[in-house]
């Protein structure tokens, strides 16, 4: 009879062809699988998107691109202040200021950042009141009584905006690696700080509720642990990511979250991928792959077996790409292009379309976020090692139309 099931589920698995994604007979005997399950995944792959070849259709949308400014070294992250002044982090340690659409020459800070491999000054994220106290967040790779470590620290910038001073650690002890380091910073619609972090090359790390790593956290802007996270006393928001490095809110309580697969690690390679994700989720890395299916675990809505992989995430909210409105525009490293990516009105987890905008005219493209003038601002990456670098060196660029 147990064979007879489970050459059953084997056909049943076969006929799946939504994603083009299965689960080998191997894997249902193994955890004992019953017909329920098999059409719970049958249900689940339908929603997710696989792209075989590529990275999508080219985007019909006529879309413009003005250079704001040149002579940056990786700039990984941006906040707007006001005048519509730009506070920009450079990986290898510095805090710069756009002023005027000039980048100032003396940096703001200047931060000890450890910045082999992905490693540096990464993420910033401006305090929900800093028109009153000026405070900014820095993520940060550096050296701790000889060890290394990912940190996440408070800055108060000065009255003129050319310079900043430490305020205080948020939180500390991130694991940290040559690679997968994620460090992207956002505050959320609740005024709660939101931070990637990256497996440090240990994929068990993700499912690890005691370890910071491999996760999204989410604190409050002192740094303590709010009262209504998913885990009691627990910074961990979102479990089971490989390495975040963009996130964006598509309301008040769900996350469209960008995830890089693996490169190698038990045997799999590609597919980077997106998914919808709320508060105690579990996001899979390094349970499932491809469009899988488990149960107490999301199935991404995205995925690309070509190594993409994706930078940063912003929902376009302006009205300069009205075709763009509401949509999730993601920057992209290796791929070279900014995404967009249209999420289906009646089904919230099923992508309806997405597109290719951009292919290899920027080169790496890191950061996208929406500015206060509602243009969207991208920087790119040539400089990381990984890229071409020009010799104006890395920009930040703006999309409009």
């Amino acid at each position: 009879m147990k064979l007879a099931s489970n050459l059953f589920i084997s056909i049943v698995l076969l006929g799946l062809t939504s994603c083009n994604a299965t689960t080998s007979e191997s894997e249902i005997a193994n955890n004992n699988q019953d017909q329920a399950t098999v059409e719970q995944v049958a249900a689940s792959n339908q929603a997710c998107t696989l792209v075989e070849d590529g990275f999508g259709p080219q985007g019909q949308t006529k879309v413009r691109v003005e250079e704001v400014v040149t002579g940056l070294e990786v700039p990984w992250g941006i906040v707007f202040l006001r005048n519509r002044d730009m506070l920009v982090t450079e990986r290898a340690g510095r805090v710069r200021l756009v002023r005027d659409s000039k980048l100032v020459q003396k940096p703001v800070a200047t931060i000890n950042v450890t910045d082999s491999g992905e490693g540096g000054l990464l993420g910033i994220a401006a305090h929900p009141n800093f028109a009153n106290n000026r405070l900014f967040y820095v993520y940060y790779t550096t050296d701790k009584n000889g060890s290394q470590v990912n940190r996440v620290e408070r800055w108060r910038l000065s009255p003129n905006g050319l310079s900043a001073s430490s305020d205080r650690i948020i939180l500390d002890d991130i694991p940290v690696a040559l690679y997968h380091n994620g460090g992207r910073l956002r505050f959320g619609p609740d005024r709660m700080l939101y931070i990637g972090t990256g497996d440090a090359r240990k994929p068990e790390t993700s499912q690890d509720f005691n370890n910071l790593a491999g996760k999204i956290l989410r604190v409050t802007p002192d740094g303590q642990v709010p009262q209504d996270n998913p885990f009691p006393g627990n910074p961990v928001y979102i479990t089971g990511i490989r390495n975040t490095q963009g996130f964006d809110w598509a309301d008040t309580s769900t996350l469209w979250v960008t995830d890089h697969g693996p490169s190698g690690e038990l045997g799999r390679s590609g597919h980077d991928k997106l998914s919808v994700a709320r508060a105690g989720d579990n996001l899979g890395w390094p349970t499932i792959y491809r469009c899988e299916s488990r149960e107490g675990l999301v199935t991404p809505s995205l995925v690309w077996r070509q190594a993409t992989p994706p930078g940063g995430a912003a929902i376009y909210t302006g009205n300069s790409i009205s075709e763009w409105k509401g949509n999730l525009i993601i920057a992209t490293l290796g791929s070279e292009h900014l995404h967009r990516v249209v999420f289906d009105p009646q089904s919230p987890q099923k992508i309806e379309r997405h597109e290719v905008y951009l292919q290899g005219q920027q080169g790496r493209l890191r950061e996208a976020v929406m500015g206060p003038d509602g243009e969207l601002y991208v920087t790119t990456s040539n400089c990381d090692g990984r890229g071409n670098c020009p010799p104006q060196q890395d920009k930040i660029l703006r999309i409009t139309q």
